[in-house]
Formats: C-alpha cells, sequence, structure tokens
C-alpha cells in the first residue's frame, strides 16, 4: 500500500479516450484517462458515472438538459440512464469512479468501445 497521484498515473495513458484501471474501491473501479475531441453519445442503463477533472476543461454534454462545464478539482456525475456526450476542446485528464460493470460506451459500440480487459493495466 502506497499512496499515489493521479496526476503521476495520468502520465502512463497514452491513448485519448482509453480509461486505465489504477485502483479499486469495493465495487468500484478508479480509473485515469486523457481526452481530447468528442467522444460519442452513450448512457449506462444501470450505473452512475462520476467524472473528476485533474487538468483541463471537459464539457459533458447531457440529452435535455444544459451542458456541464468541469475545471479542474471539479466532478459531476452522471446519473444512470442519462446519454451525455464528453467534449475535450484541448487535453483533458480525468478520473473515472464507475462500477465495474459499467460498459466503455454504454448502450453504444463502436470503434472507440474499450473492454474492461485492456483498461486493466
Amino acid at each position: 500500500m502506497t499512496a499515489r497521484s493521479f496526476a503521476a498515473e495520468l502520465e502512463h495513458v497514452t491513448e485519448y479516450w482509453t480509461p486505465r484501471v489504477i485502483g479499486e474501491v469495493n465495487d468500484q473501479y478508479l480509473k485515469v484517462a486523457k481526452l481530447k475531441g468528442e467522444f460519442v453519445w452513450h448512457a449506462h442503463e444501470h450505473e452512475d458515472e462520476l467524472f473528476l477533472v485533474v487538468y483541463g476543461t471537459l464539457r459533458i454534454q447531457l440529452e435535455d438538459r444544459d451542458d456541464v462545464v468541469l475545471n479542474p478539482g471539479e466532478f459531476f456525475t452522471v446519473p444512470k440512464g442519462v446519454r451525455h456526450n464528453p467534449v475535450a476542446e484541448e487535453e483533458v485528464g480525468i478520473v473515472l469512479i464507475e462500477t465495474k460493470t459499467t460498459l466503455h460506451t454504454g448502450d453504444v459500440v463502436t470503434d472507440r468501445t474499450v473492454p474492461v480487459e485492456r483498461q486493466l493495466g
């Protein structure tokens, strides 16, 4: 057991939109990811998803709701079943907290979908 830094863990991320599992808390994965550009509209039918910004600015588009803009140190939980689309104009480093059952792109499968086996690392 050692203390770790989200910023240091983000240094190991080499691909945008490819989360990397860095820890576990009960049935939750702690993940870090680098984002740039627009992702894909999707929802997680049975799981909430927490986004915490380490650096940069992240905009989360929400269907039928106002966008949420997050700056460093801020977080937002997307409730289960809510369609959302993360957008990063410039590179953003984030932490995700998700249950182990959360699929990367939820109810949508695209060429950007990363299976959890590839996120473990």
